[in-house]
């Protein structure tokens, strides 16, 4: 059951300027909290948080997550991470040092503070799954010296860290799992499937589609997930998680793919190109523990959902043509 706070804080996002950061900040400030955005802004980009300068409730700071940070807080939200395979693998002991010493660091002020602690984890702990869908309680299929090992085994050792305050400090923290998730202020170049797709599609130019794209994936919209977060912050102290936040609804890439070309209508035609090394398969949520301890789960549609991305990319392409 979930427990809400009216009061006011003054709440820590880590790379609150980031595509899902950005949108937890609107979030937070409408509620009327203080929020203090730290980034390196190495993916994030000052573009997502430029509306908020004027507020005063907001601050910003830019700082890399891998150093100590010094500050008071109520609440913490760690999100400092790369998500999409183009980025992680870019630097990948960076990658790594984000997710661990991050979490470290992070958890460390949560400890000097003691504060509430959010950790946005990953479905990628499941690596390419064989349990279907995917539950809390599956240990995951993840090769720890492959080319996504850095952002995968990352996110699962700051889970461990997360679980190891918890019982030698007694940190409250909360560990979400995030599925496939799009919307407004996506990177058009971070390689993921949503933004890849509509890119390509609004410039006309062929889509790619690995493999057969029979693969598939469960896409969540942003506007749902971050609600998951905030309810997830507000239950009791014992509810820790992990916790799968994420659209249980499963589509194959060649689905959406034929999906993003209707809506735009675009005349970009299929290209395929061979798959990844160990990309999944497979990646569809189980949200019964969601559903159940925060009755939560996703109410915006593929379609609708599409519909507000598809916008966005469309005036982001147009601001950079004229």
């Amino acid at each position: 059951m979930t427990v809400y706070s009216t009061e006011e804080k003054r709440i820590l996002v880590s790379g609150g300027s980031g595509f899902i950061g950005s949108h937890l900040i609107d979030l937070l400030l409408s509620q009327g909290h203080e929020v203090l955005c730290v980034d390196n802004l190495f993916t994030g980009s000052k573009r997502n948080i430029d509306h908020l300068h004027d507020n005063p409730k907001f601050e910003f700071i830019r700082h890399d997550v891998t150093l100590p940070l010094y500050v008071e807080v109520d609440e913490i939200y760690n999100l400092a991470c790369p998500a999409s395979p183009i980025h992680y693998q870019h630097d990948p002991v960076k990658t790594t040092r984000t997710s661990v010493s991050g979490a470290i660091n992070m958890l460390g002020l949560a400890k000097r503070m003691k504060c509430r602690i959010f950790q946005a984890s990953t479905s990628e702990v499941y690596g390419d799954p064989e349990v279907h869908p995917q539950v809390e309680g599956y240990w995951g299929n993840v090769n720890p010296i492959g080319p996504r090992s850095c952002y995968d085994e990352g996110k699962r050792c700051a889970e461990t860290l997360f679980f190891d305050y918890n019982r030698q400090h007694g940190i409250e923290i909360k560990v979400a799992r995030i599925f496939n998730t799009y919307g407004p202020r996506m990177h058009q170049a971070d390689g993921r499937v949503v933004s890849n797709f509509i890119v390509q599609a609004l410039k006309g130019i062929p889509i790619t589609i690995y493999g057969e794209g029979q693969q598939t994936r469960s896409f969540c919209y942003v506007d749902d997930l971050i609600d998951g977060f905030v309810r997830f912050m507000g239950t009791t102290p014992d509810v820790t998680g992990p916790i799968n936040l994420g659209n249980p609804i499963e589509f194959t890439i060649r689905e959406l793919a034929e999906l993003v070309l209707e809506m735009t209508g675009s005349k970009s035609t299929l290209v395929t190109a061979p798959l990844p090394e160990d990309d999944p398969k497979q990646r569809q949520p189980d949200i019964t523990m969601a559903r159940k301890l925060l009755d939560w789960e996703p109410r915006v549609k593929l379609r609708q959902g599409l519909e507000k991305t598809i916008s966005y990319f469309d005036e982001l392409l147009s601001e950079e043509a004229r």
